[in-house]
């Protein structure tokens, strides 16, 4: 008797957690649908966050460094890193008033 109720209980259980294991991969489906139907409305009423002008500086301030000319501002030194030029591109930019997003603080 014993051995027939323990098989009965772990039939049982089985059914219950591939039950809960089903309905929790419709659930997430449906809010991965959700998920993704607002990211794509969302796109397509985005709009440009760096103008084309301040694309036009960072190209510039790029082949300065790379040809060796682009200098840093205090010390005078040349700018090796590709993020420093980028980061004094955009700085440029912002003066020159393109649009750019403000710098993190």
């Amino acid at each position: 008797m014993a051995t027939k109720k323990a098989a009965k209980k772990s039939v049982n259980k089985a059914t219950k957690k591939s039950a809960k294991k089903t309905a929790k991969k419709s659930s997430v489906k449906k809010v991965a649908k959700k998920v993704t139907a607002k990211k794509t409305a969302a796109k397509k009423a985005s709009t440009r966050k760096y103008s084309p002008a301040a694309g036009k500086q960072v190209e510039t301030e790029m082949r300065e460094m790379k040809a060796g000319k682009l200098k840093s501002g205090r010390s005078g030194k040349k700018v090796t890193n590709p993020k420093q030029a980028t980061a004094i591109a955009l700085s440029e930019a912002r003066k020159k008033g393109a649009k750019v997003p403000a710098k993190k603080s």
